[in-house]
């Protein structure tokens, strides 16, 4: 019996095809059917049911299943013991984010990871908020930086990196202009541009709009904070957006606060609850945590700490997207 032969098992039963557990595998098809069948003679027991269009486990198959998975984790156990003694940290990670956290330092991390740990391949994706949180909890990502609108996703942990008010932008001429701040009421009542669903300000501006009954006039839609300033001040309608992002264009926005509630908006990094099975994971994770306390920790008032990592220049301001 070898591990290859488990390896197989699991993964034509976890897919209920031997062709897509090759594809998964990268291996040819007819290999991992020889490697099965020769299984099922040293056990002298058929492990599968081919007779049906989808693979299924006979009984003694179901019963192996268990022991065949233990085996295998207990292998990538060992993989990683050594891995830790040795101080060897290689293998992938996978690392998601909003649209924009380049400004939050996000390239300064992975650079730095990279220099520690050159053997560790590293990916990183955009994407909305929504889906990049699906995919951390499914275990596609190992960290994401993402919006929140409300409490972390369950089997998640999240620490928050930025924490600010959401306002309604107008151009310099709307009949709005002169006012400090308008209510949600008010502000359903109006023509919006806002970033779609799935992000977390759109979030933020739905939950509390349906808590109130409201149900806003989505005008447009775009899927950058400063294309949607850029609509607000061509006149297309009131923008919601980050504060951060309006007092990047004083000549042609005025910003009002919203009240009856008040709207926020968070950027937070986000993992999986349970510790990681990869040294790899584990290290970018503690990394990630300890630098973006730090980028929190700067931007608050009268600090003026520095992100870890490479040196960098001045902060930037503006907010991702997300």
């Amino acid at each position: 019996m070898e591990l290859r032969q488990l390896e197989y098992f699991v993964a034509v039963t976890e897919e209920s095809s031997f062709t897509k557990a090759a594809a998964r595998l990268n291996v040819a098809q007819p290999g991992v059917s020889a490697q099965l069948r020769q299984l099922e003679r040293e056990l002298g027991q058929p492990l599968l049911d081919r007779s049906a269009r989808a693979v299924r486990l006979t009984d003694v198959g179901a019963a192996v299943l268990p022991h065949a998975r233990a085996a295998l984790a207990a292998v990538a156990a060992v993989h990683n013991t050594l891995d830790e003694l040795t101080g060897l940290v290689r293998g992938h990670v996978a690392v998601g984010a909003v649209s924009g956290c380049g400004a939050l330092g996000l390239p300064d991390l992975l650079a730095s990871f990279h220099d520690a740990h050159p053997g560790v391949q590293i990916s990183l994706r955009e994407g909305n908020s929504d889906r990049l949180v699906d995919d951390v909890r499914a275990g596609k990502l190992d960290l994401a930086l993402v919006a929140a609108a409300g409490a972390p996703a369950p089997a998640l942990e999240a620490q928050v990196v930025i924490d600010e008010s959401l306002v309604a932008a107008v151009r310099s001429d709307h009949p709005l202009r002169d006012r400090s701040t308008i209510s949600l009421a008010e502000l359903a009542d109006q023509a919006l541009v806002s970033l779609p669903r799935g992000t977390g300000l759109r979030a933020s501006l739905d939950n509390a709009c349906a808590a109130a009954s409201l149900k806003p006039r989505i005008a447009c839609e775009a899927g950058d904070p400063l294309a949607l300033a850029d609509l607000a001040a061509r006149g297309l309608g009131v923008a919601i957006l980050p504060e951060s992002i309006v007092v990047l264009m004083p000549a042609s926005l005025r910003a009002l606060a919203i009240t009856r509630p008040r709207l926020r908006g968070r950027i937070e990094l986000v993992w999986r609850s349970e510790e990681p099975a990869s040294p790899a994971a584990r290290e970018l994770i503690g990394r990630g945590r300890e630098f973006f306390a730090e980028v929190a920790a700067a931007r608050r008032p009268g600090t003026r700490a520095e992100p870890a990592g490479r040196r960098r220049g001045p902060q930037a301001s503006g907010t991702p997207r997300g």
